[in-house]
């Protein structure tokens, strides 16, 4: 941390904040280093927001909402657009900027700008087809009307894995809405956030609608969630994180949350699953760009004993087939993990599965690469009670284990306090319908993977409340009013 802006040759130089419409430094000119995975060098500066300022993107923010909510849909659907394009037309400079925050290789940053800008489109024609509708009465005597308005200001909370896609899934469904929106993107990928609000300035976005803040918990996050303005609370993160936000803002008021929180989910492969199927979507899940980093990525491996050591041969195969490295390489699979404190995060889990009684079949240790890189990993655990189990890596570490039956690998793949994604390969329907009713996941995802704007995602038990994604996130941004008339 620094305290006053320094005239740094920064490939992202300075952000600043962006508040009522204009980027303003914070009152302090305090800033923070933005530090790149890649080399673990400084790649740009973000100014610190003050209480002050925060208060006055809160401020600013609900000012914005009573323009914002008012316009008719056909000039908030126009202003959607109109960025979108924005963003198109700077879409290398966005996908550059997540590569440098997050690490990833080229090719998995066009998955967050194609987000980003599919979800602008989609909400913006979604929020077109709501409609109004009304309620018979069942004795005659009244009319009722059920009408859809804007909800307020959202507080949007978003973590550094899809930095874009993040954003593209509260900022779509708010604008469309009509509320207005305060972001607050993980300080470890805040560029490409701050890089939207740049974008939303040369554009002219109406004041106060779109709101970028950068800062420390005391002075932004915690005002944001005691605030009693904001009437929805939304966020990408951990269920701990989730669990503090809701602590913090049920203190002053009452309002709605919308929050994905973190994932456990099993992989079951059954001894007539496609395997190579099964293989493909593992590398390309853990061992891809996002380097495992992946709320919905296969955690727990459960493989039936039949195809266990075939399987597991393959899979360390690909593992030492990997090829990590900066994105600008030739032909590089996987990217550093995010930063400093996920790269010591991923090596305590996997230590913790050694204790547990793991093997390390291939990688388990950290790359002699400047930056944070860490080795693709298998790892056999033997102990169905191991303690490890019921946590989530996020990073390139699979846990293989065998089963026999199918009430056996249920059971394993159920005892989990989350509760998101789920993966299960066999060519028997009746095995796969089983497996859909009684897997205690929001997602089951069969003999392959699929995940498209227009799709819920969602999560039962300890993964989340409500959605992101498809025509069913807009009702968190919406209020739905009863209007009766006697007639």
């Amino acid at each position: 941390m620094q305290s006053t802006i320094e005239k740094k040759q920064l490939k992202f130089g300075h952000k600043r904040l962006y508040i009522n419409g204009e980027l303003i430094e914070g009152k302090t000119g305090e800033v923070a280093d933005a530090i790149s995975p890649i080399n673990n060098q400084a790649v740009a500066t973000l100014s610190q927001a003050t209480l002050e300022d925060t208060e006055y993107a809160l401020e600013s923010a609900q000012a914005g909402f009573k323009v914002w909510s008012k316009l008719p849909v056909e000039e908030r659907v126009a202003w959607m657009i109109k960025l979108r394009q924005q963003l198109l037309d700077n879409a290398d400079r966005l996908r550059t900027a997540v590569c440098h925050e997050m690490g990833k290789t080229w090719a998995a940053s066009e998955e967050d700008i194609t987000s980003i800008t599919d979800a602008l489109a989609f909400y913006a024609k979604a929020i077109q087809e709501k409609q109004n509708f009304e309620i018979e009465d069942r004795q005659g005597t009244h009319t009722h009307r059920m009408i859809y308005q804007p909800l307020g200001v959202v507080t949007a909370f978003l973590a550094w894995n899809f930095p874009l896609l993040n954003l593209g899934f509260k900022l779509g469904p708010a604008l469309a809405a009509g509320c207005s929106i305060i972001i607050k993107a993980s300080e470890s990928s805040s560029i490409s956030a701050s890089i939207i609000a740049e974008l939303a300035h040369e554009i002219n976005f109406p004041k106060g609608v779109i709101t970028v803040l950068h800062g420390n918990r005391k002075n932004v996050g915690i005002p944001l969630c005691e605030s009693t303005i904001p009437q929805l609370i939304t966020m990408i993160g951990s269920t701990f994180t989730a669990q503090k936000l809701i602590e913090q803002s049920v203190k002053t008021s009452i309002k709605r949350y919308s929050m994905e929180c973190g994932g456990n989910a099993p992989f079951i492969l059954f001894k007539d699953g496609n395997m190579q199927d099964a293989l493909d979507i593992t590398q390309a899940i853990k061992f891809g760009g996002n380097a495992g980093q992946v709320c919905v990525a296969p955690n727990r491996f459960f493989i039936q004993s039949d195809v266990y050591e075939d399987f597991k041969d393959q899979l360390v195969k690909r593992a030492l087939q990997t090829k990590v490295g900066y994105y600008v390489e030739e032909e590089v699979d996987m990217g550093p993990v995010a930063n400093k404190a996920q790269l010591k995060s991923v090596q305590q889990f996997v230590e913790n599965c050694v204790r547990d009684g793991g093997e390390i079949l291939t990688g388990g240790k950290t790359l002699d690469k400047e930056g944070c890189y860490y080795a693709p990993t298998v790892i056999e655990l033997k102990d169905r009670n191991a303690e490890i189990l019921q946590h989530e890596v996020f990073g390139p570490v699979c846990v293989i284990m065998k089963f026999d039956t199918k009430e056996e690998v249920m059971e394993l793949a159920n005892d989990s306090t989350a509760g998101l994604a789920s993966y299960i390969f066999t060519e028997n329907e009746e095995l796969l319908e089983e497996f859909a009713i009684n897997l205690e996941f929001g997602e089951v995802q069969q003999n392959g993977v699929k995940y498209d704007i227009n799709l819920p995602h969602l999560g039962v038990k300890n993964s989340g409340i409500s959605m992101d994604c498809s025509e069913y996130a807009l009702d968190d941004y919406l209020i739905l009013k009863r209007i009766s008339k006697k007639i």
